[in-house]
Parts: structure tokens; sequence; C-alpha cells
């Protein structure tokens, strides 16, 4: 290529990305984030400082933090290496966590691929053709021959300018939705583990009401013994002997539900861990091995909406919404382009780039569009309006989050107080049931009263130990309503730096 043929090349590519100078401020509304709630608190009547204790396994006092951070493996603060391996190997076999990481992949390649448009396109082409002419027709070459090889080197330069900013706000809008999927992302893992937990738990739970009922069932078999052994002697009448018959039974007939639920949730845990029903082992998880924080944190109003995944994915779509009414904008406004061709032909493949063959283009074009049946105007009234609903959304997103977090703060106080009136229950049940007992074998009170004494201590214990999952499962929901800390979690902080 020579000197003055260089020069050219030069002079299109300078003139092609000059385009990129006249780009100016993009139409439509530019985002702004939404204001933080001007909410003081989560509940009506100010926070205690701490929950009601109980003399009773996982009795123990919680104290409220305000302010205090959530800890990004939050479930380890339940103390149970059982409960750890579930979550670690949930985290890597978990099917819907791996879809939704998939999702995110996919959501930033397209973002990367949408951002290409901004930049000039570039094609380079070589064609070869093999062509005889009639002699009817003069030759196209100056040698006139008829038959002739014909080879053709092109390079394409395309450019669109963006002059109104449409092509940045569909940049905008992917990098948005990109964003909105990584939020997405984290609330499925927010979601999986807060799953898990309440699954463990209430297994655990399962369990110990299925021991304390095979425990409860041993004992009525043994009174009916004694009872029957009494009758065999003359000592007891039938009619006590067929009560302590039926209340067997029907402590009996409550053990296959409990097992059935124990197994689906058994069931539930292997799935969440990405196992088939019956391959995960049997951890033998009982309430006994968790260990309640002694604090919980209590998020400020106005770092809710920045740690909760669900409004920040929110927040997303109303940014991605708002970018969309930008490119409806610009879709009614005038498209420029520039286009240019540098290139060579030749009978001879090493004479194509020569300056005597090199052939150039170099054009420029607007279209504006004039009428379209209103379609452009109504696309642009759509996507405001998609923006109003994204928008109302987003506000019902933070309301319910704040609804969510409150409802699990009364929860965790009305769990503590449960808690001490079971246990205080079970106490007093054991405690009837004992003298009842006693008087039984002194003659003072008959088997009936003996039974209405057992029932109600079994009653009060399934009572207390309900009670006490129930605080385990309501800690879980909390770390879960203040968004689980992802932001403290060690793949974030590494993605940071």
């Amino acid at each position: 290529m020579g000197v003055r043929g260089r020069r050219r090349t030069a002079g299109l590519l300078g003139l092609v990305l000059s385009g990129a100078l006249l780009g100016g401020c993009a139409v439509g509304p530019d985002f702004h984030k939404p204001a933080p709630p001007a909410a003081a608190g989560y509940t009506a009547t100010p926070l205690p400082a701490r929950t009601t204790g109980a003399d009773a396994p996982g009795g123990a006092a919680q104290r409220f933090v305000q302010g205090l951070d959530v800890s990004g493996r939050w479930w380890t603060l339940y103390r149970s290496p059982a409960l750890d391996a579930l979550v670690e190997q949930a985290l890597k076999a978990n099917p819907d966590l791996q879809a939704a990481q998939a999702a995110l992949r996919g959501a930033r390649e397209a973002y990367y691929a949408q951002r290409g448009a901004l930049a000039p396109t570039l094609d380079a082409g070589y064609n070869v053709t093999r062509q005889k002419v009639s002699d009817a027709i003069a030759s196209p070459l100056s040698s006139n021959a008829e038959l002739y090889t014909l080879h053709t080197a092109q390079l394409n330069i395309g450019y669109t300018p963006d002059v109104f900013g449409g092509l940045r706000r569909q940049i905008e809008t992917a990098q948005a939705q990109a964003e909105a999927q990584r939020f997405q992302t984290e609330a499925a893992y927010l979601t999986l583990i807060s799953n898990l937990v309440a699954a463990a738990v209430q297994e655990a739970m399962l369990r110990d009401q299925i021991e304390a009922t095979q425990s409860a069932v041993r004992a009525q078999a043994g009174a009916l013994a004694v009872l029957r052994d009494q009758f065999a002697h003359g000592e007891a009448a039938r009619g006590d002997v067929a009560a302590q018959e039926s209340a067997l039974a029907q402590l009996q007939q409550t053990l296959p539900p409990l097992e059935k639920q124990r197994i689906q949730q058994a069931d539930l845990i292997a799935i969440l861990t990405g196992q088939f029903p019956g391959q995960a082992a049997d951890d033998g998880l009982k309430l006994s091995d968790l260990t309640l924080p002694a604090e919980l944190p209590v998020s400020l109003p106005s770092a809710l909406v920045a740690q909760r995944p669900d409004i920040q994915a929110a927040e997303a779509s109303l940014h991605a919404a708002s970018a969309q009414v930008g490119v409806a904008v610009a879709a009614r406004l005038p498209a420029f382009t520039l286009t240019g061709d540098l290139g060579g032909a030749a009978t001879v493949f090493g004479q194509m780039l020569s300056s005597a063959n090199q052939t150039w283009l170099v054009a420029g074009g607007v279209a504006q569009p004039i009428f379209e049946g209103r379609a452009l105007l109504h696309r642009q009234r759509g996507a405001e309006a998609a923006y109003d609903q994204a928008a109302a959304q987003y506000r019902s997103t933070v309301l319910g989050a704040f609804q969510n977090v409150a409802d699990t703060l009364q929860a965790l106080q009305s769990d503590a107080a449960a808690l001490a009136a079971t246990a205080e229950a079970e106490r007093s049940a054991a405690l009837s049931l004992d003298i009842a007992r006693r008087a039984f074998r002194g003659g003072q009170v008959n088997t009936l009263a003996v039974l209405s004494a057992e029932q109600a201590w079994q009653q009060a214990r399934i009572a207390r130990i309900q009670a006490q999952a129930a605080r385990c499962a309501d800690t879980a929901a909390l770390f879960q309503a203040l968004g689980g800390g992802w932001w403290n979690r060690a793949d974030i902080a590494a993605a940071s730096r």
C-alpha cells in the first residue's frame, strides 16, 4: 500500500471514529436511587433490651443489639457442626442455586455484549471469482481478456454515533438487569440457607417429639403391666385396665404421623442439599445440639434497604425501567450512520492492494421516523407506565421487608415468653403427675386421675419442645429478614477486591 493509500485509510478511520465526538447527553430520565425510608424503627413500641429467659433447654435470654452487623455465615452461630455441614453441602450441590448463578453469568455477558454497540464495527472480506464474458460483451479488464480470475479484498467499517444516547440507555438497561440478577442470586442463596436451617430445626423438633412420645409410651406400657397384674390378683378393676389400655393406644397412634413428618423433612433436607431422598446421611440433629445466639442484630431501618437482596433487585429493576424510557425516547429521534469501505481488486492476488487497484468509499446517513402509526409514541408511554409499575413494586417490596422484620422481632419476644410459660407448665404437670402417682399407690385416687395427670404432662412436654424449636426457627428468620449478611461473605469480599 502506497503513501496515498495509507493517508486515505487514516483519513477514513478518522472520519468514522470522529462520530464518537457527536454523542451528547442521553435523552430520557436520569436514574436516582430512591431515598431511604423515614421510619425510625420497626415496631410501634420500643424493643426491649432482651427477650424473656426461661429455666429450660434453649431458654437463655437473647439481647437485641441496635446496629449490630449481620454475620455472612450466620448459621454457624448455632454452633452445630452437623448444621454447618448441611449448609456447606447445599451451597456446593443445590441445583436451584447453580441455576441462579448461571443466570447471573448470562446476564453479565449480555451486558458486556451490549457495550459493544458503542464501538465501530470492522469486518474484513476476501472473494475470488473465475469468470468468462461473452464475445458480445466488452471485457471489464484493460487487457480485454474474456476469461479471468478476480481477487477482491475489502475492509468494511461501520459506526453509529450515539448522538441522543439511545445506545447508552440500552447499555444502562442491560447493566441494571445484570444487577437485578445479581441480587436475585443473592436472594436464592439466602432462601436456600434459610429453608435448610428451618427444615433442620423442624426435623430436630420432630425427633425430640418422637423421643418424648416413645418415653411416654414406655411409661404407659409399664403402668398397664402393673394394672394387669393387680387385676389378676383382684386388686384392680377391669375398668381401670381398659382405661389404661385406651390411653396407651391413643398415645401410640400419635407416633406414625410424627415419624411421617420427620421423614418428609429429611427428604426435604436431602433435596435442598442436592441429593436424592434416602441418599443423605441421617445426622440425628436434636434441639439440644443447637445453641441460640446470645446477641441478635437489629439493623437500622436506613440500612435495611441496602441489605435486603429483594429490595436491591427491585431497585435495579426500577433502574432498568428508567433507562428503557430513554431508549423509547431516542427511538423517536434521528439516527445517524457512518460507513466506510477500503479494499482493492485485481486479477493477480499480490496486486490487490497496489495503489492502482485500490477502492474506497465513505458514506453517511441520517434517518428520521416520520410516520409509524403512533407506535413509537405509544411505546414511550408504555415504557413510562412500566417505570411507574416498577416504582410501585419497589415501594411494596420495601414495605414488605419492614413488615417481615417487625413480625420476626415480635415473634422472637413471643417465642421466649411462650417457652417460659410452657417450661413452667411442664414442671407443674410433672409435679402433679408425681403427686397423682403417689396418691394412687396409697389408694387415694383412681387410675383415671393418674391418666389425666400423665396426659397433661405429655402435652406440656410437647408444647415446650415446640416452643424451643420456634425460638430456633424465628432466630434464623430474623437473619433472613435482615438480608443474611451477604455483604460480609468471603466470596463477596474477594470479588470486591
